[in-house]
């Protein structure tokens, strides 16, 4: 049995962590289903979703990480085409990419005792995120 549904987040944007554990269990708690897998994806092109251990210091040593990588104060052929200065918002979403599986099983995500789910929105504004959460399972 397949059941689809969304997971509206608001977020700061820059770089915002959100830990969406506790909405995607909701989710399956609400699909009935007892195993199988959730698939969360995030529509749009400047935020991704992975797991970590969600606690203050891991969030900035992410955000970073991410500076390091994609900084945002260098040139980006993006800024100069649309003038909206999120190029490296852009850069950092595909490298994290835009959707995660996780399995679950007796209702439950079946991750680490340290591991939550987070949508990260690299934009560079605050954003209404509509998740795209789908529940395969039995």
């Amino acid at each position: 049995m397949v059941v689809s549904g969304k997971i509206g987040v608001r977020t700061r944007g820059d770089g915002d962590v959100v830990d969406i554990t506790g909405e995607i269990g909701r989710a399956i708690t609400g699909s009935g289903l007892k195993s199988g897998i959730v698939t969360v994806f995030v529509p749009g092109s400047t935020a991704g979703l992975t797991t970590v251990e969600y606690e203050p210091g891991l969030v900035e040593d992410l955000g970073r990480a991410f500076e390091r990588i994609a900084p945002q104060d260098i040139p980006y052929a993006h800024n100069a085409r649309w003038g909206d200065n999120n190029g490296h918002s852009h850069l950092r979403a595909s490298l994290l990419g835009p959707s995660l599986t996780v399995p679950f099983r007796e209702g439950r995500l079946m991750v680490g005792m340290w591991q939550q789910v987070v949508l990260i929105d690299f934009d560079n504004r605050p954003r209404h995120r509509e998740l795209v959460v789908q529940i395969l399972g039995e």
